[in-house]
């Protein structure tokens, strides 16, 4: 119950983070990727902010075996830049352009009522439905296919 209270805490110092900063607003984004026109670089700086406080929570994740609740701490030890990496990267920064939305800031937008929101999160968590299709279909696929080597 504890790590559920402090996730709650820690969502919603996030969103509040997220409104205060007026990064739910698809207009800032839109904005900031406007580099011929009305550039607003406030996004920049949100996200120079974030990159610098992720640098050093990573630098002192990376000496700890537990979080701070006692938990078991997980980081990636992939750093392999491939094929579906990128063309997630591709489709996250296209849907970013093209709605101002990334997952964070829709959901904020979406608990305020913002119709906008509530296409983009539609779109997103069926994007989400069609990955984790292909991902059991690839998966069941490999396994069909795989020699036996019990025989």
């Amino acid at each position: 119950m504890q790590h559920r209270i402090s996730e709650f805490l820690v969502g919603l110092l996030f969103g509040m983070g997220l409104i205060l900063s007026g990064m739910t607003d698809p207009g800032k984004v839109i904005g900031f990727l406007d580099l011929f026109g009305a550039w607003d670089p406030s996004l920049a700086l949100v996200m120079g902010g974030a990159i610098g406080v992720g640098f050093f929570a990573f630098a002192l994740a990376k000496k700890r075996t537990a979080n701070f609740l006692g938990g078991a701490l997980h980081l990636p030890k992939s750093n392999d830049i491939d094929r579906p990496l990128v063309i997630g990267a591709v489709l996250f920064g296209a849907g970013w352009g093209l709605a101002g939305f990334c997952p964070g800031p829709a959901l904020v937008s979406l608990a305020a009522g913002q119709p906008k929101a509530a296409v983009f999160v539609v779109f997103m968590l069926a994007g989400m439905v069609i990955f984790e299709i292909n991902q059991r279909r690839a998966s069941s696929n490999f396994l069909n296919t795989a020699p036996n080597r019990f025989n």
